[in-house]
């Protein structure tokens, strides 16, 4: 495949992998309390909420714009970022506090609030769910594209969500609740909450995403089709 430049590829791939590590940190930091319940459950999401889907927003750019191939490259970009991440803050975990830092703060409050990002259970999680679900979202956005010919971006975008985030939230909560890190009892509002604010943040910002996608379609001289795409997601090369 014939390499090319462009100018504004590397800037998504920073904000993308960034979106991805402080909603992952947020998510292990604070359950929040949206204050009311749907058909009984309780509408409560993990904090990386509020962020997580924006990264959806970039994966449908990339493919949209950039294709498969180079989507690829970054979904494990990001993998790598998230997986170094908790390898960083675990190291900082098990390292002696210092003597001041330990009464005003104190093991205990870094246990409790980034304990998360550390735990085995969270790690596991949160890689194995933002694997699936991109690399779905991905696949899904490469052949509604071919199917569409190019048309209904509204049409493509919604429906990869749909599947991704639903790949995505529910392996994540499950896992998560396997190991521990969030109880049982809060599992059903946390599926059903994530996932109806990530689809209905993708849906609301459509207009935006037109935006970007037609933005960087014209500057970047690239609308590329996966007509002949190895959709193998081991596989780096462009």
């Amino acid at each position: 495949m014939e390499q090319r430049s462009y100018k504004y590829f590397d800037f998504i791939l920073a904000l993308f992998v960034t979106v991805l590590i402080v909603s992952n940190i947020a998510s292990s930091a604070k359950i929040v309390d949206w204050g009311f319940s749907i058909f009984g459950v309780r509408m409560a999401f993990d904090g990386g909420t509020l962020l997580f889907p924006i990264s959806y927003i970039f994966g449908d750019v990339l493919t949209e714009v950039y294709g498969y191939r180079r989507s690829r490259r970054v979904i494990w970009s990001g993998f790598g970022g998230l997986a170094l991440t908790a390898l960083v803050l675990w190291i900082v975990k098990i390292l002696p506090g210092e003597a001041t830092w330990e009464t005003y703060a104190g093991q205990k409050a870094y246990d409790a609030i980034l304990g998360g990002m550390t735990s085995g259970g969270i790690v596991i999680a949160s890689l194995s769910a933002y694997w699936a679900g991109e690399f779905s979202n991905s696949f899904i956005m490469a052949k509604m594209k071919i199917l569409t010919k190019g048309r209904f971006l509204w049409m493509r975008t919604i429906g990869s969500t749909i599947v991704g985030e639903g790949v995505d939230t529910t392996l994540f909560v499950t896992i998560a609740s396997l190991f521990g890190v969030f109880p049982w009892s809060v599992f059903a509002s946390l599926v059903l909450t994530n996932y109806i604010f990530k689809v209905g943040v993708e849906a609301v910002m459509t207009p935006v995403t037109y935006q970007i996608v037609n933005f960087l379609k014209k500057h970047e001289n690239e609308d590329y089709y996966d007509y002949d795409t190895d959709f193998n997601p081991f596989t780096l090369g462009v």
